[in-house]
């Protein structure tokens, strides 16, 4: 019974459904999308309830902390109720307001935009899709 008692980070975030397969999250852990912390994780680490993870899935960030163990992928109803989803609104609200960025589309055949237009346009998208000083290469 000791050995059920100890449950591998990746398989945990498996079994509660935030990865569609193993390999996925153990894939993540190595990636370093997977944190405690603030320090990243092996997939190796052991879970234990209490602990509070970071986990970052492509744009989504997302911090849970472990309510129950949990050893096998189960229906999505049942995993909801292992952990808890501590994210912050900020980044919640975040990572929605992506999807309802105002979508431009020209007219076919309408050329390239005149100055006027790109103004219009960069005033529509309010700097949406504009780099930050830290991410220029």
């Amino acid at each position: 019974m000791a050995e059920q008692e100890k449950l591998r980070i990746d398989k945990y975030l498996w079994a509660i459904r935030l990865f569609k397969t193993r390999s996925l999250a153990t894939e993540a852990c190595k990636a370093g999308r997977v944190k405690f912390n603030g320090n990243n994780l092996k997939a190796s680490a052991i879970v234990k309830p209490g602990d509070v993870y970071q986990v970052s899935k492509g744009i989504e960030k997302k911090v849970i902390e472990v309510v129950e163990l949990l050893y096998n992928r189960v229906e999505a109803k049942i995993a909801v109720t292992k952990y808890k989803d501590i994210t912050p609104v900020e980044e919640t609200h975040g990572y929605k307001s992506m999807f309802h960025a105002p979508v431009l589309i020209r007219d076919r055949g309408a050329g390239r935009p005149t100055k006027k237009d790109r103004r219009e346009i960069d005033d529509l998208t309010g700097g949406l899709f504009e780099e930050e000083e830290g991410e220029k290469q």
